[in-house]
C-alpha cells in the first residue's frame, strides 16, 4: 500500500520535481505529504504545504549563507506532518546525482509555532548521519551513491523519530552534503514542520545544538 501511495504522489509531481530534484515529498506510513510545486509563486500560503519553500535545487555554497538552515527563499508553510515519536518519517527525492559525501537529518523544536521563528535562530539537534561505508574518502563508497537509484524508482531516505523525545512542534531538516568537487562543497538543505506527538520528556542537552549558519567553518572544521 505505502508503495502505491508513493508512486501516485510521483505521478502528480514528476513533471515538476524531475527538471531540478530535491526533496519532492515525505511519508508517514500509508500518507504522503506533498512537498513544492511549480511555479513557485503559486505553492506559497497552499494549505497542504509542509515543507519550506526552496526554489532550486542549485547548492548553497557558503557556509555563511542564510539559506543553509532551510534553503533558499526557506518560506515558512501553514501547515504540519503529524507523527508520532517512535514512528518513521521518509523523504521521498525523484533521483540524486552525486555519489560523494555524508548525509544528515537534524530537528529544532519551534516552540508555540514553526510559522512564525527565525531558523537561522533555531537550536538544531543531529538525529542521524550517515558517511562513508567503505574504502577511503577517494574511492571508497559513501552512503550517498547507495542511496541512489538510476532505475526510475524513488530515492527513499527513512528516519525514526526519538522514541522518547518530547511532543510539539520541530523543523526536521535533511541536509546533504556534496564533495565531489575539490575545495568546493555543496549544501543541499530541505525543511518541513513536524508535530510530533507522545509521551516522551527527552530534550537535548545544549553541547548537541547546532545554528545555521555558523556550525561549519570556512577550514572545513566543525562545532557540532
Amino acid at each position: 500500500m505505502a508503495s502505491q501511495i508513493i508512486l501516485a504522489a510521483l505521478a502528480l509531481l514528476a513533471s515538476s520535481v524531475a527538471a531540478h530534484g530535491g526533496l519532492a515529498n515525505y511519508t508517514v506510513g500509508d500518507t504522503w505529504y506533498r512537498g513544492p510545486d511549480d511555479p513557485l509563486e503559486d505553492q506559497q500560503g497552499k494549505p497542504w504545504m509542509i515543507q519550506r519553500i526552496w526554489a532550486s535545487i542549485d547548492p548553497i555554497f557558503s557556509v555563511n549563507d542564510t539559506g543553509l538552515a532551510c534553503n533558499t527563499p526557506g518560506t515558512a508553510p501553514p501547515s504540519y506532518i503529524p507523527v508520532a515519536a517512535g514512528d518513521n518519517i521518509t523523504a521521498v527525492y525523484w533521483y540524486w546525482l552525486h555519489p560523494y559525501g555524508p548525509m544528515s537529518v537534524w530537528l529544532a523544536d519551534c516552540g508555540e509555532s514553526c510559522e512564525d521563528v527565525d531558523v537561522n535562530q533555531l537550536d538544531f539537534f543531529k538525529i542521524w548521519e550517515a558517511g562513508l561505508v567503505e574504502g577511503n574518502i577517494v574511492e571508497g563508497i559513501w552512503y550517498q551513491k547507495q542511496f541512489q537509484n538510476w532505475d526510475g524508482s524513488p530515492d527513499l531516505w527513512p528516519v525514526t523519530i526519538p522514541s522518547t523525545i518530547k511532543p510539539g512542534l520541530y523543523i526536521i531538516r535533511h541536509e546533504i552534503l556534496s564533495i565531489h568537487i575539490e575545495d568546493k562543497p555543496q549544501f543541499y538543505p530541505e525543511c518541513a514542520h513536524l508535530n510530533i506527538t507522545g509521551t516522551g520528556t527527552a530534550v537535548p542537552s545544549p553541547e548537541y545544538f547546532a545554528r545555521f549558519p555558523g556550525t561549519y567553518k570556512e577550514d572545513g572544521m566543525s562545532d557540532s
